[in-house]
């Protein structure tokens, strides 16, 4: 089992930029040498509301991008859907302001020692993070391409951004308003085959995982998802994020999804749980 990244830090974040795009809030934060430990698929931990609010518990974004300038510059930028009181709060936040930031936080995806062929998918803002990972796996030699998809074309994040640092773009909506209509599931093995595909990286629904886990599965592909859970706190304390995970040694485990995620081996992941306990889990009744 994993630990809280020893790299994390608790700092004042300063709000640089907060525009709006699409459905989204694209904010940037001044967070100095944090953003040198940063790497895709880690996540911050913000404290919401302001000095005396009744949202004691902190909310977790995916880190979309992070941008280390030396001399304690740095730069971390996230990608927030503004659905419930924290991250509206978050949403609103003006350029001068800040918050206080916890990161960087959790596991990140794992990086081939040699150029492979990457399929990214996204679900929603879930697609944050697989744009620096695709800088990432560009630079040692892979080959990328990308799924986007959503309910609908004003819930796809950053389509042009997407199409420009891919050597591939396939967006998906479920009515049909942008790209092919349907779900990312519909399209995958066709280019699973297309382009030869090693490795799938995923972040997005925790149905949209499942689903690609079992395309993988079926293809003998590896599939890396970044998990979907609810964290409360992001430091391993609360247990708000456990869900059943099977180990190298067989034994289902209920781990929790802040530390010992959220990137993590689809095919391990106990989807058909539906957050229950198996039958059979370490520690169970």
């Amino acid at each position: 089992m994993h630990k809280i990244n020893n790299l994390a830090t608790v700092i004042d974040a300063e709000i640089t930029s907060n525009r709006k795009v699409g459905a989204y809030h694209h904010i940037a934060f001044s967070v100095g040498n944090m953003a040198a430990h940063v790497r895709p698929g880690n996540f911050v931990a913000l404290s919401v509301g302001g000095p005396g609010a009744s949202t004691v518990l902190r909310r977790a974004f995916a880190i979309y991008r992070s941008t280390h300038l030396g001399n304690n510059q740095g730069q971390i930028e996230l990608v927030i859907a503004p659905h419930g009181q924290g991250s509206s709060w978050v949403a609103s936040r003006a350029v001068g302001e800040k918050v206080s930031m916890i990161g960087p936080l959790g596991t990140s995806f794992g990086i081939p020692s040699e150029p492979a062929r990457a399929l990214l998918v996204g679900g929603g803002y879930g697609s944050a993070p697989l744009f620096g990972l695709s800088e990432v796996l560009k630079s040692r030699g892979c080959r990328v391409d990308m799924v986007l998809g959503a309910s609908t074309a004003m819930k796809i994040y950053a389509p042009l951004e997407g199409k420009r640092s891919v050597n591939s773009l396939t967006v998906t909506t479920e009515d049909g308003s942008a790209g092919t209509q349907g779900r990312v599931s519909d399209v995958i093995p066709a280019l699973i085959d297309e382009n030869a595909i090693d490795v799938i990286y995923s972040c997005g629904p925790m149905g949209m995982l499942e689903a690609i886990t079992e395309i993988a599965r079926t293809k003998g592909i590896v599939h890396q998802c970044a998990v979907e859970e609810s964290m409360a706190c992001g430091i391993g304390v609360c247990m708000t994020c456990v869900l059943p995970v099977k180990g190298d040694d067989g034994v289902v485990r209920m781990l929790r999804s802040c530390i010992d995620g959220p990137v993590m081996d689809g095919e391990s992941v106990q989807w058909q749980a539906k957050r229950t306990i198996p039958e059979g889990t370490w520690g169970g009744i």
